[in-house]
């Protein structure tokens, strides 16, 4: 009997180390090696990533990049988008024709509002330990103090748990303390056309302003390639189309 029990425990310490997860936690990539490289291979796929407005008019923005995002950590699975009723009335619901215009399928996005900043908040935690899910988003509406620290360890020990990907969306900067893995800020850029003049690919300006593992701080701009689902540094050479042209994410 001893000696099963010791061969069990050897088998199960082997299967352990097959599944141990090599070169670090899980990550999800850009597509883009401008960035990636910079970020060793991607972004934690089971942690916290915060994205902020770079100004007030750049919420289509950050919503856009924090769509684009998720979509790359999700692996086909469903995005779910938890924000408050006040953030719903001030910036509309998510429109059908702007998510298809980036390339994603509404039908994977399932948005759920919810009274105040704290009961998102449950209701994230709860979903985060759920493995169907491919992301979440939590949209917090102004300055959302409940959101502190305390709040922001809660949702990372959930994602770590179950691996799936969270993302705060935030309408403008902030000071606030948070344990999130990466802070993100994001503006409107200017696309360039394509041949025949057709629109062209959603252009962001992100910049990396903190990385708990050691990533310097950088930015740049980068373009969302709606058939691929990458992210591309842009063709400097083609004609450029101001953002405002740009079909917007919510109605």
């Amino acid at each position: 009997m001893s000696d099963s029990s010791a061969s069990l425990a050897r088998l199960k310490r082997r299967l352990e180390r097959l599944e141990r997860p090599r070169g670090g936690p899980c990550l999800f990539s850009f597509g883009c090696d401008a960035v990636d490289v910079r970020l060793g291979g991607g972004l934690a796929r089971g942690a916290l990533h915060e994205l902020c407005a770079a100004e007030v008019d750049d919420h289509s923005a950050v919503s856009g990049f924090t769509l684009m995002l998720a979509a790359r950590a999700s692996d086909a699975k469903p995005i779910l988008w938890l924000r408050e009723d006040k953030g719903q009335r001030q910036h509309g619901r998510l429109y059908g024709s702007g998510l298809v215009d980036l390339g994603l399928n509404p039908d994977r996005i399932i948005l759920v509002t919810a009274s105040d900043t704290l009961s998102a908040l449950r209701a994230a935690a709860d979903i985060l330990g759920c493995s169907g899910i491919g992301a979440v988003v939590i949209e917090p509406w102004g300055d959302a103090r409940a959101l502190d620290l305390t709040a922001s360890r809660r949702l990372v020990l959930a994602a770590e748990t179950s691996g799936v990907a969270a993302f705060i969306l935030r309408d403008r900067t902030t000071s606030f303390a948070s344990a999130a893995a990466t802070r993100w800020t994001v503006a409107s850029a200017s696309s360039a056309a394509l041949p025949g003049n057709a629109p062209g690919h959603a252009a962001l300006s992100v910049e990396l302003v903190r990385h708990r593992g050691g990533v310097p701080p950088f930015g740049l701009v980068m373009e969302w390639d709606r058939e691929e689902h990458v992210f591309r540094e842009p063709a400097l050479s083609r004609a450029v189309l101001p953002p405002a042209q740009r079909r917007p994410l919510a109605a």
